[in-house]
Order: structure tokens, then C-alpha cells, then sequence
């Protein structure tokens, strides 16, 4: 069942966590970007079709101008989002113009998603870039964003995207290998879950045992993002983004990591 769902996904959307695109340093992974890119030419040359959601701004921004990276201020986060949306959409032009493929940039806050009339025109985009063989790489636009109108995090972005669009599938690269039955950074044996088809319980069950569980490494907005995908029958894969050929084979149906598939109806 798992890799049937991998392998007959038509409309995927991938979201790049910025420690999978970043080199330690904080620059762009040159190498991860032109190999990711690959993959995803072959994904199209497929008859799939592929919708990006990048993190990275914010890194790229203070790998541009390193003085203002330790400066906690507001208004020099956004200046540095900023910047770091110009280096990052270079990098991502740079790599699939090798490929023969066009991006485009959508910036998005929460208040796109609550206007039904917003919804509607980034849907129509979405489908007018995707005719036309262009990739659209959607990012909050934390330029303008404050806490009242923020997304907050790109997983819950990307869940928002694929239910948008209609995605068959959506898949996380992060830096973990998967949702884990305990926290393992404090337990030794804990093993990551294949796939999860009660989030619910899950949730309740990891908060019990270890209260910090679903706050390690991002699984709080996770599991939520799960949610709103499964909700509207879209399942989601979570997976170490630094695996080699990770989408490659996540499409062929070697799935790693762990699947949240919605329940059969």
C-alpha cells in the first residue's frame, strides 16, 4: 500500500527544510540543489508534476550579510528574508534553467489562505503555472509577515499548498529520518514509525509517555500539517531530505521514513 501510493502520486509538493538546502555553513548546497533538481526533471519527464515549498530565506539572508545575523530586531529578520529571497531564487534559477525548466516565486502569508477570494487566485496560478511547465516555489512572505498574519512555520505551508492544489501527494525533507515512537534524543531504543493512519492517537500517546516528544525536531507542526493533508485525502511522507536520490526513490516507491496515510473510507 505504501509504495503504491508513491508510485501513482501525479500532483506532488515537496517542501525543502532549510537544513536539507543549507550547507553547515549556511550557504546553499550547491550540490543538493543540482542533484535535487534532477530528480525532479525526472518527475516531469514522468508526466508528474512537481510544486516546491522552500525554506531558506532567512539563512541565505545572514550567509549574504553576516553582520546582521546575530541581530534579533524584527525588522532586520524581514531585511534579511529579503535578501536571502534574491539569493535563494537565484540559486533555484540558476539550477533548473540546467535542466530546461522555469521557476516561479509565490509569496504567501496566513491571510492568503483565510480569504476565499485570495484561495481562488492562488489556486488559478498554481494551475496556469503548472499547464505551462513551470515550477512555482511558494515561501511565507516574511518580509511582511508579523505574528497576525503569519503562517509560522512551511510544513503547515505546504499542507496548506497541497490542499490548494489538490496534491496526490506531500512529502517533507527534513533533517530527521522520520516520526519516532519516543524521543530519540533521550531514549535510546526508539524506532522511527513506518506509517502512521491515527495521528490523534499517536499525539496523545507520545505526549503521555514524553511531553517533549512532539516537540523534537519540528514533530509538533508535523504531525499538524499530517492532519490538514490527511483531512482532505492526501497523504504525507516524512523523510530525511539528505538521502541520496531521496525524491528518486520516494517516487519509484522505496519510501523512507514515514508515510501518514489518511483512513480508508
Amino acid at each position: 500500500m505504501e509504495a503504491t501510493i508513491a508510485r501513482d502520486a501525479k500532483k506532488i509538493v515537496i517542501k525543502i527544510g532549510s537544513s536539507t538546502l543549507t550547507s553547515p555553513d549556511g550557504s546553499i548546497d550547491k550540490g543538493f540543489l543540482d542533484s535535487f533538481a534532477s530528480q525532479v526533471k525526472e518527475l516531469m519527464d514522468q508526466g508528474r508534476k512537481v510544486i516546491l515549498v522552500s525554506s531558506g530565506a532567512g539563512a541565505a539572508g545572514a550567509n549574504t550579510i553576516g553582520k546582521w545575523s546575530r541581530k534579533g530586531d524584527l525588522h532586520y529578520k524581514q531585511a534579511l528574508c529579503a535578501i536571502g529571497q534574491v539569493e535563494l531564487m537565484d540559486s533555484y534559477r540558476r539550477t533548473f534553467d540546467q535542466y530546461g525548466i522555469h521557476i516561479a516565486q509565490i509569496l504567501l502569508t496566513k491571510e492568503d489562505f483565510d480569504s476565499s477570494q485570495r484561495t481562488m487566485n492562488i489556486r488559478n496560478t498554481l494551475f496556469t503555472l503548472m499547464d505551462e511547465g513551470v515550477i512555482p516555489i511558494v515561501n511565507e512572505n516574511d518580509t511582511v509577515s508579523t505574528d497576525e498574519i503569519k503562517i509560522g512555520d512551511n510544513d503547515i505551508l505546504a499542507a496548506n499548498t497541497a490542499v490548494v492544489w489538490g496534491a496526490d501527494l506531500l512529502v517533507l525533507l527534513s533533517r530527521i529520518e522520520g516520526i519516532y515512537d519516543s524521543n530519540p534524543s533521550t531514549h535510546g531504543d526508539a524506532h522511527i514509525i513506518p506509517m502512521i493512519e491515527d495521528i490523534d492517537s499517536l499525539e496523545e500517546k507520545l505526549s503521555l509517555a514524553d511531553p517533549e516528544s512532539t516537540k523534537a525536531g519540528g514533530i509538533k507542526t508535523k504531525l499538524k500539517a499530517a492532519k490538514l493533508a490527511n483531512k482532505y485525502g492526501i497523504p504525507m511522507i516524512v523523510v530525511n531530505g539528505k538521502i541520496e536520490n531521496v525524491i528518486k526513490r520516494i517516487a519509484e516507491g522505496d519510501i523512507e521514513g514515514t508515510l501518514f496515510a489518511p483512513h480508508s473510507k
